[in-house]
């Protein structure tokens, strides 16, 4: 029977639901699986870099629990127990949002191997398994109450990004000829939830999705909406879209790496092809 080690952040959310959660957690402890609570940022992922004693490493959390393992991780397959604010990357995959069922598919399911986007910025190098987002999302996700996100859960995203709609935002430039206010990175096809953001995106193509926003306010916000829904925006007026393996944000705003705020341009991207395997159902 295989070792795994899981690691969790007692502190994601409160109240029932993070109860529950726990004693999921608890009802699996036991000789072959351990449980590894974090106490603050960056444990995960010194925890995942250095466990010797397990064959499968689970993040038990959101999309930032997630990013976390995988800067640590080395060697092993990543497992996912989705309980998070919005688990962008567990919808991608097809892990089901029951912890259950989610379990059953660590037991069950099939290791694939997928790329890992990689930020490189002041000196660092950061590892993501979803997105990224320069300028106005990262503007957003910057400004998002910590005590919202855990009242109203993916609302606060939408009250931080309503709120964001009426500042200025530097532009950023990301190839000649192409600037935006609102860079968005796609390893998959999913932003904010299960939408395709970036539709021609594949986890294991060896490419970005990046998608530049020329302008982003509240009445870009109407022109865009429907066409992002139906996944039609890359044909719009006054946005860019293209796939590559690697490029470079000339920018001093701020950045994201799956949901997470991640610091301040310049920032480069790239791509490491079939770096992470994960375990996915079968």
């Amino acid at each position: 029977m295989k070792r795994i080690l899981v690691i969790f952040n007692p502190a994601a959310s409160s109240g029932s639901k993070a109860r529950a959660f726990r004693r999921f957690l608890d009802s699996r402890a036991g000789p072959n699986v351990t449980l590894a609570p974090t106490q603050g940022p960056g444990d995960a992922t010194k925890l995942a870099a250095a466990d010797r004693n397990h064959d499968l490493i689970v993040a038990a959390g959101g999309d930032g629990t997630i990013n976390e393992v995988v800067n640590g991780i080395t060697g092993k397959p990543l497992g996912i127990l989705p309980f998070g604010t919005v688990n962008v990357f567990t919808k991608e995959l097809g892990i089901p949002a029951n912890l259950a069922a989610a379990w059953r598919v660590l037991e069950t399911g099939r290791t694939r191997a997928i790329d890992l986007g990689c930020a490189e910025f002041a000196g660092q190098k950061r590892y993501f398994v979803q997105l990224a987002g320069v300028g106005f999302d990262a503007s957003a996700v910057r400004a998002v109450s910590l005590k919202l996100k855990k009242k109203v859960g993916p609302l606060s995203y939408v009250v931080a990004g309503l709120k964001m709609l009426r500042t200025v935002h530097a532009p950023v430039e990301v190839a000649p000829g192409v600037t935006g206010v609102a860079v968005l990175i796609g390893n998959g096809r999913y932003y904010g939830g299960k939408v395709r953001v970036f539709p021609r995106a594949k986890l294991d193509d060896g490419l970005l999705d990046v998608c530049v926003f020329e302008k982003f306010g509240a009445w870009e916000l109407l022109r865009y909406l429907p066409g992002i829904l139906c996944g039609q925006h890359p044909k719009l007026a006054g946005v860019h879209y293209f796939q590559t393996a690697e490029f470079t944000c000339q920018t001093v705003a701020p950045f994201e790496l799956d949901g997470e705020d991640a610091g301040d341009g310049p920032v480069k991207f790239s791509v490491k092809p079939g770096a992470l395997q994960v375990v996915v159902p079968d």
